[in-house]
């Protein structure tokens, strides 16, 4: 299995499209509904060719997230996240890199803290889901619904990794399979927690 850290020349940011495309069309969903979830992704980049790895792209745009796997196999990390205020997977917004396990990664590091993580670069899991629209306040302006399209990795934490929590994260925490699920974490989570902790 390779593991790439942030510096690997493999992990360069890329602002060229195709490059997720590439990676997409490449992948073997292991079952239908991904497979599905594939076709609906790459149908959204071909009416979005320039711009759908960008958080511009008002109708949707590619986000890449990782479960952090902690370095016992058994837990993976989750933040409570401050805008949703539910227990997700870290990741977000590709900010333009179509590299995806590049744009994971970065996220990973971001949120958790956590500098020497390390990223399997082949795809694990799809997700589309629908983000509530946002009023406007006083900081920013309002934030209209739209899709989130996300390539989903496993990412692997060094012994003795300690996390920080970030400005987007009322918390972090590890957990089992069980304690995210008793957490009422949602359906695309608890998938992705099977993969990885099963």
């Amino acid at each position: 299995m390779q593991r790439l850290r942030l510096d690997d020349p493999k992990l360069a940011f890329d602002g060229n499209p195709q490059a997720a495309r590439t990676l997409l069309e490449n992948w073997v969903p292991p079952n239908p509904d991904q497979e599905e979830t594939r076709a609906r992704i790459l149908q959204f980049m071909g009416e979005n060719p320039c711009d759908a790895h960008l958080r511009e792209c008002v109708p949707g745009h590619l986000t890449a997230s990782s479960i952090v796997i902690h370095s016992d196999g058994k837990r993976g990390l989750f933040t409570l996240h401050k805008k949703l205020n539910r227990w997700l997977q870290l990741g977000g917004h590709c900010d333009g890199d179509a590299n995806l396990a590049a744009a994971a990664l970065r996220e990973a590091v971001e949120e958790s803290g956590i500098e020497d993580l390390v990223i399997d670069p082949r795809i694990v899991d799809l997700d589309i889901h629908l983000i509530p629209q946002r009023p406007a306040k006083a900081d920013r302006p309002a934030e209209p619904a739209h899709l989130h399209l996300d390539t989903r990795f496993f990412v692997y934490a060094p012994k003795g990794a300690k996390y920080v929590v970030s400005d987007e994260s009322h918390e972090l925490a590890w957990f089992t399979a069980q304690e995210i699920a008793q957490r009422e974490a949602d359906e695309s989570v608890m998938r992705l927690v099977q993969l990885a902790l099963s």
